[in-house]
């Protein structure tokens, strides 16, 4: 005997993932093509869903925002100026990225990027860009392979410049 069709339809959302990604407007990069360059590589089933905000201090709403709509994990995209002032706004803009977590009891990945990390535009690029992509690559594992996370750990993994790797002892 056959199932009646409302017992053999399946929510589409059992199997998708919704990846929420985040940036600013301050940036002088952008992040997006990084990161949704790694996302649509993949053969996972995901929904990328955008929130673009002013500046680092707004992150934290919106990835509370994107997660409202039913995301999973989050990709927080920001670059911090030069100014001990703006150093002072990526820590506060920090602190609200965790509270966002806690409260919401899921994943936000902060991509933050400080322009006095490189001495050229050049340098600076290449530091966000592969920050980026590592952090769209481990919300993936995050979300769909833990064990491949698990195996990295102790490895010494960066984003944004060479992996340090594992002590030697």
């Amino acid at each position: 005997m056959k199932e009646p069709p409302s017992k053999q339809l399946y929510n589409l959302r059992d199997f998708l993932k919704r990846i929420g990604f985040a940036d600013t407007t301050f940036s002088r990069f952008d992040y997006a093509q990084a990161v949704l360059d790694v996302l649509e590589k993949n053969d996972q089933k995901i929904e990328v869903l955008r929130y673009t905000v002013p500046g680092i201090k707004d992150l934290p709403v919106g990835c509370k925002i994107l997660f409202g709509k039913g995301c999973d994990i989050v990709i927080a995209c920001g670059m911090v100026g030069r100014m001990p002032i703006d150093k002072q706004c990526s820590h506060e803009a920090s602190l609200g990225l965790q509270a966002v977590q806690l409260s919401e009891g899921k994943h936000i990945l902060e991509v933050f990027v400080h322009m006095d990390e490189a001495g050229s535009d050049t340098e600076l690029a290449g530091i966000c860009k592969d920050r980026a992509r590592k952090h769209a690559e481990n919300a993936l594992m995050l979300l769909f392979d833990q064990k491949r996370l698990r195996e990295r750990a102790g490895t010494g993994r960066r984003q944004g410049r060479a992996d340090e790797g594992p002590l030697k002892i």
